[in-house]
This record gives structure tokens, sequence and C-alpha cells, in this order.
């Protein structure tokens, strides 16, 4: 699975479509697969929502689209493969069952004057409603000058209209990042009064899947006015995020977390990429965008351990010596009142031979996760793309005490800081007894003024398998 697709809130529950391979852990023949939940938190798998169909605009691939709800009918924009272009289908009520439409292709390429390439890249419909048009944004590039979002609107969902480029980038640009060639999985959503362009940054040259930004400011008369920008999540392995407003009127967003294993070892396990944990989005005082995991998560927690008010020595006993396990919740705050760097390390064999560590630097105002000592295996796709650096960094304001939220699934690891910066990344311990946890302290004192552990419950209901026939 890959990209998040339809991602939408009816009647009580969240539908989530994919980007979906039936033939095995590798990119090709995409389909859409669907998943249900009514609490965001604990999923069924329903059957497949689309295929290719041969000799049609989509028999090259069901790629990725958006859902919406008009006129109390479903329907799914998505990208039809090759050439790329725009097709449209509608659900039956409980979304299992969709037709395409007769007049597919809906936009049949990109605009007259954007030089999208050879072949063009067009592609990731994002639909919603604005007044009185609904509108839809396109990721795509202008060849040698940057990733381009494209904006169109319509009366009737059938006949849409260009209306501008929303945005475009600069790929000549490295400051303050560099934001690729082609902007991919477009999303415009309302967060707190202001609205969030998230596009998915790629370079088309290498094809090398980047990460997610954001732009947050105002859309009004078809024109997007951006005030403040930013990445939107660090560690190279959120891509393809997609954002909806739910029934309850919150802005919720979730992504595709990429694998760190060669693509030999992903088709051996039969898998490959999982969805990140929802969250809720949130503007911040200065305006960044802020991401925290939604609070329907807490009902897996389980066995707890509370600390509060302990001083942690360098080269101290690990006051954490009896938390162990490989799917944790931590919440702690730290106090670094001589500390130069801090932090936690997870996963920790018995002899320290694998282990991940949560670095907070005072002297550069940064957090890290190392993963040097993450994995003894061999089938590491490490080092030489940004998506797969084996020390992660982001940058982070020591100006008082340290709030972390970790989620530890097996394999994922997904932290947030002070509910301002984000960092998610895969790791792939091969030891059974790489366990451990633990806090840690470089230069001095730290003060531990609260910390919890959760173990945390499987969200797939447990098979009786003495019931299951060979």
């Amino acid at each position: 699975m890959n990209d998040p697709n339809g991602f939408i809130h009816w009647r009580g529950q969240y539908h989530l479509f994919y980007q979906y391979n039936p033939e095995g852990a590798f990119h090709g023949n995409i389909h859409w697969g669907h998943a249900v939940s009514a609490d965001l938190v604990h999923w069924q798998d329903q059957p497949v929502a689309l295929a290719p169909t041969p000799d049609s605009p989509d028999s090259g691939g069901c790629w990725s689209g958006s859902a919406i709800i008009a006129g109390g009918k479903p329907l799914i924009f998505y990208s039809g493969v090759y050439p790329q272009v725009v097709c449209v289908a509608t659900g039956s009520d409980d979304l299992n069952t969709w037709t395409k439409h007769p007049d597919n292709p809906i936009i049949a390429g990109p605009p007259p004057g954007i030089d999208a390439g050879d072949p063009p890249d067009f592609r990731d419909p994002y639909v919603w409603r604005e007044g009185a048009w609904w509108y839809m944004v396109m990721g795509s590039r202008d060849d040698g000058v940057g990733g381009v979002v494209l904006l169109y609107r319509s009366a009737d969902l059938m006949n849409w209209e260009y209306v501008r480029q929303l945005l475009a980038g600069d790929q000549t640009a490295l400051e303050p990042f560099w934001t690729g060639s082609v902007w991919e999985c477009p999303n415009l959503i309302a967060v707190d009064g202001r609205h969030a362009l998230i596009v998915s940054y790629q370079a088309h040259i290498s094809g090398e899947l980047l990460f997610p930004g954001y732009y947050v400011g105002d859309f009004s008369n078809d024109q997007f006015t951006p005030e403040v920008s930013g990445i939107l999540e660090y560690g190279g392995y959120l891509y393809a995020p997609q954002a909806i407003v739910d029934e309850r009127r919150r802005p919720i967003l979730i992504g595709w977390l990429l694998e760190g294993l060669s693509k030999a070892a992903q088709r051996a396990a039969g898998w490959s990429g999982v969805m990140s944990l929802p969250r809720l989005l949130s503007l911040g005082e200065d305006g960044t965008l802020r991401m925290q995991p939604v609070p329907e998560l807490r009902q897996l927690r389980g066995e707890h351990l509370r600390v509060e008010q302990r001083i942690v020595r360098p080269g101290a006993e690990n006051i954490l010596d009896e938390v162990r396990g490989d799917c944790l919740e931590i919440e702690v705050v730290l106090e670094h009142d001589q500390a130069m760097s801090f932090g936690l390390r997870l996963r920790c064999s018995p002899d320290g031979s694998e282990q991940t560590t949560i670095r907070c630097d005072v002297t550069t105002n940064t957090v890290t996760v190392d993963r040097q000592r993450s994995s003894l295996g061999t089938d590491m796709q490490w080092g030489g793309s940004s998506k797969a650096a084996i020390v992660e960094q982001a940058p982070l304001a020591m100006d008082g005490p340290v709030r972390m939220h970790i989620f530890l699934d097996r394999s994922v690891l997904e932290v947030f800081f002070d509910d301002r910066i984000v960092l998610s990344t895969r790791i792939y311990p091969t030891r059974p007894d790489s366990l451990g946890v633990e806090l840690f302290t470089v230069g001095g004192a730290l003060r531990v003024r609260s910390l919890d552990v959760w173990k945390l419950a499987p969200i797939w209901p447990i098979l009786d398998i003495s019931r299951i026939r060979a």
C-alpha cells in the first residue's frame, strides 16, 4: 500500500482508500484498497474499490485522488494513467461499489501554458466545496521552473474550468528547503479560520520522494495568499498525506509511511507500506501548522507506568529498567537544567548492539532520531537519500521543558515534540530481546517532570486460530 486516497467521514464512518497492488509488495497495477472505521483506530478491510479497466482512461492504473459527498451521493475523483488524466466514479451508500462515469476522463491533461513534461506530470485531484463552486487542485510541474498546484472549478462536478496556478515552487531555490521539481498530492483544507495548502515534493529526474510541506494563508476569489510555510513532517518517511474535515468539524490528516527495507526484502516479507497515525491539525500562535495524535488512540492504552519528579544523572542506573516492549506509547516532560543533550533510547538489546536514540541537543537546538544501531539486519536501505538518512534531525528551540509524545509500533516510530515538530521513521531490530527503554543525559543532570508509559493493544481482533481450518 502507499498513498491514502478518498479519505472521508460519512454517516459516522471513516473511509480510507489507498493505492494498492494486489499482485505483491511492489509498485504497479495500482488499484484502490478500502478500509472503514468508526473511531480512526479499529479498521476493517473492505473489498477493492477501484481496479483498472482495460482499454480505458485508467487502464494503466487507478492512481491517487479524493472523495466527496454531493447531493447525498459519494463521488471519487482519481487519476487515470497513462497518460495522466482525471476520472470520476459514483459510489453505493456503503462506498463498496463504484461505477466509473462513461464520459471519463473529465479532464484530459494539463492546461495550455503549463509545460508539465513529457509525459506530463498531472495527477492527484483533491476536490472540495467553497461558496457557489466546487474546486479542484491538481499536482503538476512547470518544466524548468518547479512544482505547481493547478486550480480548477466547476458548478456541476463534470465540466471543469481551469482557473490558474494556485501556487508554484522554484526548483533552483535551496533555502529554506528544496521543494523539488514536481508537486504531488495537494490538499487545501480549512484550519482554525485559515487555509492550509499541503503538498508532497518530488524530484522528477530521480523519482525520489522528498517530504510534504505546507503553506498557511487565505483562499478567496480563486486565489491563495500564503503567509507561513514549513516542512510538515521530518524524517523523510511520511509522504502523500491526505487531510479532511470530519463530521465533528475536526481537520484530520493521515499519511503513508514508506519502508526502509530493500525492495527484495519487502517482496520477501509479502507486504510494504503502512499508514501513519491519524493526526489533528491546528495552527500555532506563530501561524505554523501543527499536528497531534487524535485522542481516540487513548483507547489502546493498556498496562501503565508513571514516573514523576526524578533526577537522572550521567551514567546513572536506568530508572526505566522495568519497561520493555515493542508496542508502546510514551509521554514525557523533561527539564534540562544542566544537561547538554538528553533523551530516550528505544528497542534496546541488553548489550546495546541494537538501539534507537531520540536525542535533544541544547547546544544546537535540534532533535534527532539516531538509527546507527537500530538494526543488525543487512536488508536496510539507509543512506543516500533524504528518506533514508541514518541520523534524522529537526530544529526545535530548547527554551524550556521538552515534551515528547512517542508512539512505537514494531518497526514504526512516530515522535511528536512539543506539539510543534513531528519526526517519523522506520526501524527494524532483528533481536527478539531488543525491547528495552532507557533515559539518558550528557553533560549534567536531567529532571523528569513526568513520564507515562503504556503498552498498546492491537487494533485488530485477536483470532482464535483453533477455528481456522487448513
